[in-house]
């Protein structure tokens, strides 16, 4: 079968490295904005996932509704002011954009600068579009709206390619509660595990995180950085907290929590104990955020017991 030509030319932009040069240097860019606690708010961590695509419904809401207007006579104040609207809010929903894309895959990169440049192309028509109309030309202000509305639809389209085929700022650890079988899994000996050092084991073909305290407390996460699949156990581990090699994503040993992104939703944990000088782990199907002082983790002996520890 034919392959699909819009497909065809975007696996071909995913695939082009020209760009690769410039991708670096607006991403280091972006790294180096003095953001501070905003960067985490840009990335939309306090809600669970981007916020991006929420943000970017005000301003194409705003010109889709101006360019209805447009096909109405008597209705350019109107549209001028939702022209305007449209505008205001683009420039916070592109910084959001921009701190997304500057944590990207390569591949991904690629198509979110095309991303990017549509939509860039789309505001200056738009603020051509603004100018033309607050000056009193309403045709060349409505023929300036409508070339803004197809610039900016072309990088909707690209958006919806990041985002669905390419899974940018999908959960990538949203699986594992439904491929993980209940009940305890044995995942390898006590010893085998170095004190403050992450190690990478196996359960039900999941990846598992398992970090031992000094005090002989063991902790047990998604092995796979819900942000973009990073190896968690390359990742370094201080304060009771593991940072993803690839993007420097923080998350809390003691439930998965996310301490700091980009990445926006937690690591699935599991409860751990220690039985005859094994490790075995659980899926835990409790939410550790529902209750203070939940107690996730097991600490046993050779006896088999295994009591309830607390976590920080």
């Amino acid at each position: 079968m034919k392959q699909n030509r819009m497909l065809w030319l975007l696996d071909r932009l995913e695939r082009q490295p020209r760009a690769d040069p410039l991708i670096d240097t607006l991403r280091s860019g972006v790294h180096k904005l003095p953001l501070g606690a905003g960067r985490d708010l840009l990335h939309g961590r306090w809600l669970g996932h981007p916020v991006h695509p929420l943000m970017v419904q005000v301003p194409i809401g705003s010109w889709l509704s101006a360019a209805v207007l447009d096909m109405r006579p008597g209705r350019s104040r109107e549209a001028t002011l939702l022209v305007g609207v449209g505008l205001a809010a683009a420039a916070p929903a592109a910084a959001a954009g921009a701190v997304d894309w500057a944590e990207l895959r390569p591949e991904q990169a690629r198509v979110g600068l095309v991303h990017a440049l549509a939509n860039v192309a789309g505001v200056g028509l738009y603020a051509a579009s603004l100018t033309c109309r607050l000056r009193g030309r309403d045709a060349a202000g409505r023929t300036l709206g409508f070339l803004g509305m197809t610039a900016v639809s072309l990088g909707g389209l690209l958006g919806g390619h990041l985002a669905y085929r390419q899974a940018s700022g999908a959960n990538h650890a949203e699986e594992v509660p439904h491929v993980v079988r209940e009940g305890w899994h044995r995942v390898g000996d006590v010893a085998d595990l170095p004190v403050g050092r992450p190690v990478r084991r196996v359960v039900d073909d999941v990846p598992v995180l398992l970090v031992r305290e000094a005090g002989g407390t063991i902790h047990a996460l998604a092995e796979r950085c819900s942000h973009l699949a990073g190896p968690l156990a390359e990742g370094t581990v201080a304060d009771g907290c593991v940072t993803c090699p690839w993007h420097g994503s923080v998350f809390r040993l003691s439930d998965g929590w996310n301490v700091r992104g980009p990445a926006t939703a937690p690591q699935p944990a599991f409860d751990a104990r220690e039985v005859d000088g094994h490790v075995e782990i659980r899926l835990r199907r409790d939410d550790p955020r529902s209750a203070n002082g939940w107690k996730p983790h097991f600490k046993g002996r050779s006896t088999g017991a295994h009591r309830a520890h607390g976590s920080s």
